[in-house]
């Protein structure tokens, strides 16, 4: 069966806690993406930070994002996966969090991210329609 290390995107970079929401914002830009790990200073994963997070928590209530720090996003213990997790136990967490994107751990070691794509390439597509319906629906 498929694991999250088969099918995770290697070498997620992370936004600083420390860092502002403007710089992950330029970072997101700059790699293409619409999320991003929060790391602290420990190198510890404190959370996801995502470009609706940004619009919502930080424009929309009209913040300046050059003062906000990635960190004070973070919300809780942050939900992850490990790397040798099988794709079922990607499938329940996703749909038990309503994520859309599980940060990859091996140890404490941020590894990857596994996205709702990566998981929509890898499986059938009748697991991967169940996944798509679970994360749709509120």
């Amino acid at each position: 069966m498929t694991t999250a290390r088969e099918i995770m995107t290697e070498g997620a970079e992370c936004v600083g806690a420390e860092e502002t929401v403007l710089d992950a914002a330029k970072k997101m830009t700059e790699l293409g993406v619409g999320a991003l790990p929060i790391c602290g200073t420990d190198d510890r994963l404190k959370g996801m930070l995502t470009d609706r997070d940004i619009v919502v928590k930080v424009l929309g209530a009209g913040k300046d994002p050059g003062q906000v720090k990635a960190g004070d996003l973070a919300q809780g213990e942050a939900v992850t996966i490990g790397a040798d997790d099988k794709a079922e136990e990607i499938l329940r967490t996703m749909t038990e969090h309503k994520v859309r994107r599980l940060p990859v751990i091996d140890g404490h070691r941020l590894v990857g991210v596994v996205a709702q794509a990566d998981v929509a390439r890898a499986l059938p597509d009748p697991t991967t329609g169940d996944l798509l319906q679970a994360l749709s629906t509120d």
